[in-house]
């Protein structure tokens, strides 16, 4: 299991990371080159240090190979966030989650060695234009480039309706992973569940069935 946790960079997602790791009973020790930002997380996680990154002395000085993960969120200074995940790498921190700021930035990281890539902007980003084009849409994962995880609130479409009767495989070509009513979740659904309006359902497919079941429903 997962003990414990090094955030690099404490912006707005930085510190959301940090804060929330902590908050859940991990070890956590946040790292930044600004005192100011070091000085407001000397409360809120295990441990805060000042240092530079980029600083291959100052990360081993830091012990950053002991930690079981370390999430490079370094915000708008890709050289940086390059720089520190190559010094990662040499150090030899087993597994390290980059921030990236677009796209070719993130496969310049996955080929020095980065084990996941995240895009924070642009995630939330189409979360929120799928809330707008949809509102019954609650939430949106990217799995890959073409193919998503959507959280969606059944409407009349759905209303006392059995997966067998609204087959959505065959018509949309997405699969129904889990049905939420109320605070009961069925993670796995049988042709014969009956859906009802306001039921959350957990759909995986191809985005463009994904849109297609959205502008059904």
């Amino acid at each position: 299991m997962t003990e414990n946790f090094a955030v690099i960079g404490l912006g707005r997602f930085g510190a959301s990371v940090a804060k929330a790791l902590y908050e859940m009973g991990y070890e956590v020790m946040a790292v930044d080159k600004d005192p100011y930002r070091v000085q407001d997380f000397s409360q809120i996680v295990t441990h805060v240090v000042e240092a530079d990154s980029t600083d291959e002395n100052a990360l081993r000085a830091l012990g950053i190979n002991n930690f079981d993960i370390v999430v490079v969120a370094i915000g708008e200074d890709i050289q940086s966030s390059i720089m520190t995940t190559l010094i990662l790498q040499e150090i030899g921190v087993k597994r390290v989650v980059v921030k990236a700021k677009n796209d070719l930035h993130g496969k310049v990281l996955y080929k020095i060695g980065a084990e996941k890539v995240v895009y924070p902007e642009r995630d939330m980003g189409l979360r929120v234009v799928h809330n707008l084009i949809s509102p019954n849409i609650l939430d949106y994962i990217e799995l890959a480039e073409d193919y998503s995880i959507i959280e969606i609130s059944a409407g009349d479409y759905f209303d006392g309706k059995s997966l067998e009767q609204l087959d959505v495989r065959s018509l949309f070509g997405c699969n129904v992973m889990a049905i939420k009513s109320g605070k009961r979740i069925n993670i796995a659904p049988m042709a014969n569940d009956v859906i009802h309006k306001g039921d959350v359902l957990v759909v995986i497919g191809h985005n463009d069935d994904l849109l297609r079941l959205e502008k059904r429903n």
